[in-house]
C-alpha cells in the first residue's frame, strides 16, 4: 500500500501491522491531507479504480489522480477537472459527506468521506454495482411482468394515474399520425386531448395452450407481446394483467379514432399464424375501449379499467377478433349476462336440460335412417330454449366444451337403445380443438355400447378457417374409430373444395338457407346441384337440411341428394316421441 510521504526510514513493527491490516480492508481507502495531496491508499483502492500497473503515487493531486483513472477507464461521468475540483472543495470543507458515483466504466461507488484534523479528509470507496443490479432487478420484478417483461397491473395503474393528472392539466398535446414510428414533437399541439385504456383477452389461447403444453402457451404470448408492442409508439404502455389478458395506455389522441386504428391494428397482427416446433397455431384477439376526455380526468383507473373490461365482454359476445368502445347501459347488460351464465350452471347441473332429435330420411324411399341430436335449455322464465338462443352464452362463458360432452354422453346413451339408426351430435369448434377429444369419445362408445359406425359427428366449416395439424389429426382420430364426421351448413360463407379434399368428410350438409331459396333463386338451385354432384364423386353422402315441402323433397332427391331433414318429415321431438316415429316408420315399411 502507499505510506505517509517522506517516511523514507525502514517502517516499523506497527507500520507493517497497519498495512496489513489496510490491505485486508474490503473496501477501498485514501487520505488526502490540507493541500489535497494523497498522502496514503490501499490495495483495494487502487483494485477498485484499475490502477494496479504503479501509476498510482503518494503526493499526487486530486486532478492528477482523476486524470489517472480517466486513463484506465474508471473516471467519472462527467469532466476530470471539474469532477476534481468538486472533490477537493467537499474534501477541504470540513464536513462529513456521502456521495454515490457512477464510473464511465458502468460500475457504481459509494464514497464517504470524512474530514481529518490536520485539515485534509479520509475516503472510502465501496463497490455497491452488484447491490444496485439486484435492487434495480427488485424494482424491476415489482412493475414488471417476469414472462413478457412488459409492465404488470401495478406499474400499468401507476401510469394511468399519472397520465390522468396530465390530462387534467391546462396543457396543450403533442398528437401523432400514428404510425408506430411517427413519435416526434413536431405536430401541432392538441387543445382538448383524449386518452383510451384498452383492455385485450386472447381468443383461443386456453386451446393453443392445452395443444402446446406450456411452454408453448408461454412462447405465444411472449410472441404476442412484440406483436403488440409493433402496433404502438414509443411513449404508449402495454402491460399484461394475467393470463392471457392485456391492457394498453394511449395519451395524446385528437380522436376515438386513432384508438379504432390501433385496435384494428392490434388484431390483424395478433391473429396472424404463429409457426411453433414446425406447427402452425392461430389465435385471435378481442378489445374493449373506453375513452376519457378532460371532463373525465376525475375518474379513477379502477373505473377506466372496469369501463374496458365492459366492453370487451360485450366484443367477445358479438364475435371474436372484434373491439367495442364502452357505451353507457354495458354494465347492466353484464350483470343480465352474469344473470344467465349462473342459470346456465344450475340446469346443468340440475339436469334441467334434454335433447330432442329430428329424424334423418331417405328421399328416394322416405325411411328414418338417423337423428340429429339438438340441445335443448327448459328455462323457468322463458320455456324451451332451442340451442341457438343459448349457445353463445355457453362459448362465452367456458361451458359449452362442459354442454357438449353432456349432450355427446346423453345422446349416444339413448341411440344404444335404438335399432340400427345413426346419431348425429353436433360439436362445437372448442371441443374439436381441445386435446383429448377423441379419447373421450372413445370413452363413451364404450360406456354407452353404441358401435361406432352409428354415430355421426357434425362440424362447421367455421371450424376449418383455422385448419391446423392438430384439427386434422383429431379429424382423422375419430373416423379412424369407424365414427362418421360431417360437414355441417357447407356453403354459408366459407366454402372451399379444398376442405373436402383435406378432411376426411363422410357426409356434406346442404344448408337450409340453399334449399329454402331454391324455387325463386337459379343460383341456389346451381349451388345444391354442384354440391350434390360433388359429393358423388367424392363418396361422401350428401344431406339436405330445411326441407319443408314436397316439391323441395322431390328436386332434392333428383339432383342427387341421398338424405333430408326438415319439418316436412317432422319436428324436433324428445326421445320418446321419436322413438314413436321410428317404431311407426318402421312397421310402416315392413308392411310394404
Amino acid at each position: 500500500m502507499g505510506s505517509i510521504e517522506g517516511c523514507d526510514q525502514a517502517p516499523s513493527a506497527e507500520g507493517d501491522l497497519r498495512d496489513l491490516a489496510l490491505d485486508h480492508v474490503r473496501f477501498g481507502l485514501c487520505v488526502f491531507d490540507s493541500r489535497g495531496k494523497l498522502v496514503m491508499y490501499n490495495r483495494a483502492f487502487e483494485s477498485l479504480y484499475n490502477l494496479d500497473d504503479g501509476g498510482l503515487y503518494v503526493g499526487m493531486s486530486v486532478i492528477e489522480l482523476i486524470e489517472l483513472r480517466c486513463a484506465a477507464g474508471t473516471g467519472p461521468n462527467m469532466a476530470a477537472a471539474d469532477y476534481a475540483r468538486m472533490r477537493e472543495e467537499a474534501g477541504l470543507a470540513g464536513q462529513a459527506y456521502d456521495a454515490e458515483v457512477t464510473l464511465r466504466n458502468g460500475r457504481v461507488h459509494v464514497i464517504h468521506n470524512e474530514p481529518t484534523p490536520g485539515g485534509g479528509w479520509v475516503a472510502t470507496v465501496e463497490d455497491v454495482t452488484e447491490r444496485c443490479l439486484a435492487e434495480a432487478r427488485v424494482r424491476h420484478m415489482a412493475h414488471h411482468d417476469a414472462l413478457t417483461g412488459l409492465a404488470n397491473r401495478s406499474l400499468f395503474t401507476e401510469r394511468l394515474e399519472h397520465a390522468l393528472v396530465a390530462l387534467r392539466s391546462p396543457r396543450s398535446h403533442e398528437p401523432d399520425d400514428w404510425t408506430p414510428e411517427a413519435d416526434g414533437p413536431e405536430a401541432a399541439a392538441i387543445e382538448d386531448p383524449l386518452l383510451a385504456v384498452m383492455f385485450l383477452d386472447l381468443d383461443d389461447f386456453k386451446i393453443a395452450n392445452d395443444t402446446l403444453g406450456h411452454a408453448g402457451g408461454d412462447e405465444i404470448l411472449r410472441q404476442v407481446t412484440r406483436r403488440i408492442a409493433h402496433c404502438l409508439r414509443g411513449r404508449d404502455t402495454v402491460a399484461r394483467l394475467g393470463g392471457d389478458e392485456f391492457a394498453i395506455l394511449l395519451e395524446d389522441l385528437h380522436s376515438p379514432e386513432q384508438a379504432s386504428d390501433v385496435a384494428r391494428r392490434v388484431i390483424d397482427a395478433v391473429s396472424e399464424p404463429i409457426l411453433l416446433d414446425a406447427r402452425v397455431s392461430r389465435i385471435g384477439v378481442s378489445v374493449g375501449i373506453t375513452i376519457c376526455s378532460r371532463l373525465d380526468a376525475d375518474a379513477e383507473p379502477a373505473l377506466l379499467l372496469r369501463q374496458a373490461d365492459v366492453a370487451l365482454y360485450q366484443a367477445k359476445s358479438e364475435g371474436q377478433s372484434t373491439y367495442r368502445f364502452f357505451q353507457d347501459g354495458m354494465h347492466a347488460a353484464l350483470a343480465r349476462h352474469h344473470e344467465a351464465e349462473r342459470q346456465l350452471r344450475r340446469a346443468l347441473a340440475n339436469g334441467d336440460l334434454e335433447l330432442h332429435f329430428q329424424p334423418i330420411v331417405t328421399l328416394d324411399r322416405r325411411r328414418i335412417i338417423g337423428a340429429e341430436a339438438l340441445l335443448r335449455w327448459r328455462h323457468p322464465e322463458h320455456g324451451m330454449m332451442p340451442t341457438a338462443e343459448f349457445v353463445a352464452l355457453a362459448e362465452t362463458s367456458g361451458l359449452i366444451g362442459e354442454l357438449g360432452a353432456w349432450a355427446l354422453r346423453t345422446g349416444c346413451a339413448q341411440a344404444a337403445r335404438w335399432p340400427d339408426v345413426r346419431l348425429a351430435v353436433n360439436l362445437s369448434p372448442v371441443q374439436v380443438r381441445q386435446p383429448g377429444l377423441v379419447e373421450q369419445v372413445t370413452e363413451v362408445l364404450a360406456a354407452t355400447g353404441l358401435p361406432p359406425h352409428r354415430l355421426e359427428l357434425e362440424i362447421t366449416e367455421g371450424l376449418l378457417l383455422h385448419d391446423s395439424l392438430a384439427t386434422l389429426a383429431t379429424l382423422s382420430g375419430l373416423r379412424a374409430l369407424g365414427i362418421g364426421v360431417v360437414l355441417d351448413d357447407f356453403g354459408t360463407g366459407y366454402s372451399s373444395m379444398s376442405y373436402l379434399r383435406r378432411f376426411p368428410f363422410s357426409k356434406i350438409k346442404v344448408d337450409r338457407s340453399f334449399v329454402a331459396n331454391m324455387s325463386s333463386d337459379v343460383g341456389a338451385t346451381a349451388i345444391v346441384e354442384a354440391v350434390a354432384t360433388l359429393g358423388q364423386r367424392l363418396e361422401m353422402r350428401v344431406c339436405a337440411e330445411g326441407i319443408e315441402t314436397e316439391a323441395q323433397a322431390k328436386l332434392l332427391s333428383a339432383m342427387g341428394c341421398q338424405e333430408g331433414q326438415g319439418y316436412l318429415f317432422a319436428r324436433p321431438c324428445p326421445a320418446d316421441a321419436f322413438e314413436a316415429l321410428l317404431s311407426f316408420d318402421r312397421g310402416s315399411h315392413t308392411s310394404h
